[in-house]
């Protein structure tokens, strides 16, 4: 009779483990470009199953809280009425043809991206939260929809599902986070590597206060046309009223691009 021979530490090795179960290997630095492709994939994917087309991305602050201080308060109360109003009269609620069109989409923590999700659960709307994995962890606000409610590694990854299905652009005050989407999305646009979609920047006050954009075109940083890129509203109905104004409607309108070639911008209107 021929014995066995022990094949244990054989089946216990780590090569022996399926990659696509080994937490190990699928988090080591050689596989950073399958952990983007998952990220991109897995979003793409459920967004898509849901049939949202378009979007309408609020960034601001999560530092402002319902109960702050008078300005916060204000604040807060806006992006929560533009939520509302938005996901009411742009497409949100009820689905056309197949499709929810400029559902509000944030970056799902607390502060006015709540405020945003919250006035868009108001409404009965679906909205959307694009989450960051932080050393101190943010948690998902209570009022974006559970299976729409993303979490992500990876800042760029984060900010290109923020951008890729933008309709329009809505900035409340914010901090070093809020600065660096409103500015990724202006380059883009500047560049002619995304569609230009409008852009709202609420509270002209703070705005003037905190960036000074006649003196990057005083300076010859931008042209002075670049500064037209931003649009400046105090209230709700304010902003909704530029975003319509704007043609908004129910999806871009943009042509293809071929890879490698950008982005074209938004045709502008034929003349009567």
């Amino acid at each position: 009779m021929t014995d066995i021979a022990d094949n244990t530490a054989q089946k216990t090795s780590k090569a022996f483990v399926l990659p696509a179960v080994d937490s190990d290997y699928l988090l080591s630095d050689s596989m950073r470009g399958v952990r983007f492709m998952l990220e991109y994939s897995k979003a793409e994917q459920t967004l898509k199953a849901w049939g949202i087309r378009s979007t309408l991305v609020v960034f601001g602050s999560a530092r402002v809280h319902e109960n702050g201080d008078p300005l916060h308060n204000r604040w807060y109360g806006t992006a929560r009425e533009f939520g509302r109003i938005a996901s009411e009269r742009g497409g949100a609620v009820n689905r056309t043809d197949g499709f929810f069109d400029n559902v509000i989409a944030t970056g799902g923590g607390p502060g006015i991206m709540e405020a945003a999700n919250r006035g868009a659960r108001d409404a009965g709307a679906p909205t959307i939260g694009f989450n960051i994995t932080l050393p101190h962890e943010q948690e998902p606000n209570a009022y974006t929809t559970p299976q729409l409610t993303f979490r992500f590694h990876y800042f760029a990854m984060r900010k290109m599902h923020l951008a890729m299905r933008a309709n329009a652009l809505v900035v409340f005050p914010g901090g070093f986070g809020t600065f660096d989407e409103l500015f990724e999305l202006l380059t883009l646009t500047q560049t002619h590597k995304g569609t230009r979609i409008p852009v709202v920047l609420v509270d002209g006050e703070y705005w003037h206060k905190v960036i000074n954009f006649d003196a990057l075109a005083d300076y010859g940083m931008i042209n002075r046309e670049d500064i037209g890129l931003v649009h400046f509203a105090e209230t709700a109905e304010e902003i909704w009223g530029y975003l319509a104004s704007e043609n908004l409607g129910s999806h871009r309108n943009r042509d293809k691009a071929r890879y490698g070639e950008g982005v074209l911008t938004r045709p502008s209107p034929v003349p009567e």
